[in-house]
């Protein structure tokens, strides 16, 4: 129960994107780990490192001796919600009421009639430039309710909401004005409201991580995908023995939008870190097309555990249960990184360790989603292989999960950082 408790924590703390990376540099900074900024000179050699880049994405190496290869994890910090825009409050038949938009793919009707906060960062004035703050209102702030079924009939035969008419939540019912929103903000963070410069805010469910079931089968929160998966491979991460190769812990934002802004898995970031870790270690750049060939990624992202009412909707074989240990993902159109060079390395390392695991695959008449596995392989290129903890009811605003596959997970992520994957063109030898 120990690394549960720990895990509802961290989801519970990382209510967005930047929340997610603060709570990592905690774990970071506690394990001996040396910041670096990505606008100074690097001075490192054998050692614990990290960086980031936008406050929301974030990679850490623990370069050990011996052979010269990298092993990557990579997970995204972000998730489905509603983001506040520029000018926020609408005027409307006696109430304010936020305007937001959908960012990424959410199951809207999961968002209605619960407390909901604001949380994200905020560009504040100071005297000698701007600084960076972190917001979390931990209050019950705000509401979208649903219309009453005596005005909608149709609601249970299934609504397309709109974003722009069903989703916005209230902010006011008449006491506030249009000002007091910034007032708000500027009181949480003890500033004046015109020291607010630009905003980046997200709707939060307020809802806590729970334990569910009478023998604790279950945990369900919010962000579950993919803070499982962030917090299973840092865990496994840090506390991993490394003695032969360089360990690379990797989380990227925007995973859900895409991946393709300054800080997502089609950026620059993991391949320019990569080579200036080259660089500082004073290896030449043949040495470093050669470790990226010798290199492996892990891709973790949540995956989708059969649902207890459609199951016609899963594959007839390759269709992950929760508790039974972590999905290794394929799909024949790339979707997925996973192909059988991939697959046997990990499946030879799970075995050695007992590690369960199962497999997950779509329908071969449903299109599946993507993640960030073969995104982060179009800037840096290497044998890959994608996972995921099986997981109910992604994308809604309380997801459900296993609470075994927490730890089977962390097994499989700390056996991945502690064995030396020498891989010889086209065969493989593990060492432990």
């Amino acid at each position: 129960m120990d690394i549960l408790r720990d895990l509802m924590d961290f989801l519970d703390s990382s209510v967005t994107m930047f929340h997610a990376i603060n709570e990592c540099e905690k774990v970071l900074q506690k394990s001996g780990f040396i910041y670096l900024p990505e606008n100074e000179k690097w001075d490192i050699n054998k050692g614990k490192y990290y960086t980031k880049r936008n406050s929301s994405s974030l990679i850490a190496f623990d370069i050990a001796e011996g052979d010269y290869h990298f092993q990557i994890s990579a997970a995204h910090s972000d998730s489905p919600t509603f983001k506040l825009k520029d000018k926020p409050i609408i005027e409307a038949n006696g109430y304010l009421k936020l305007n937001v938009e959908g960012y990424g793919g959410m199951i809207n009707a999961t968002w209605l009639d619960k407390p909901l906060t604001l949380s994200g960062r905020v560009m504040v004035n100071t005297d000698t430039g701007i600084e960076t703050r972190l917001l979390h209102i931990n209050r019950d702030l705000f509401i979208i309710p649903n219309v009453p079924i005596h005005f909608n009939r149709e609601i249970n035969k299934g609504f397309a909401f709109n974003n722009q008419v069903d989703m916005l939540p209230i902010f006011s019912a008449g006491n506030l004005k249009e000002s007091d929103f910034d007032n708000m903000i500027a009181k949480e963070l003890g500033i004046e409201s015109g020291d607010i410069l630009a905003k980046d805010l997200y709707l939060v469910n307020r809802q806590k991580a729970a334990i569910i079931g009478f023998d604790n089968e279950l945990i369900s929160s919010g962000r579950l995908d993919d803070l499982e998966c962030v917090y299973t491979s840092l865990r496994g991460f840090v506390e991993a023995e490394n003695k032969n190769h360089i360990n690379v812990f990797a989380v990227f934002d925007n995973e859900e939008v895409g991946s393709v802004t300054k800080q997502g898995a089609m950026s620059t970031f993991l391949a320019s870190t990569l080579d200036r870790v080259n660089t500082a270690l004073r290896k030449s750049k043949e040495e470093y097309y050669t470790a990226i060939a010798k290199s492996m990624l892990i891709s973790c992202d949540n995956a989708h555990a059969i649902h207890p009412n459609h199951p016609e909707l899963f594959d007839v074989k390759n269709r992950p249960v929760l508790n039974q240990g972590i999905a290794i993902k394929e799909s024949a159109n790339q979707k997925y990184t996973t192909d059988a060079f991939s697959r046997s390395i990990l499946r030879k390392i799970l075995e050695k360790k007992n590690i369960p695991y199962q497999t997950f695959a779509n329908r071969s008449d449903i299109a599946g989603g993507s993640t960030l596995g073969n995104l982060s392989n179009t800037a840096v290129s290497m044998n890959a292989v994608d996972i995921g903890l099986p997981q109910l009811a992604m994308h809604s605003a309380y997801e459900t999960a296993g609470t075994k596959d927490v730890g089977y997970a962390f097994d499989t992520l700390k056996a991945f950082f502690e064995t030396n994957i020498d891989i010889k063109d086209d065969s493989v030898i593990l060492e432990v």
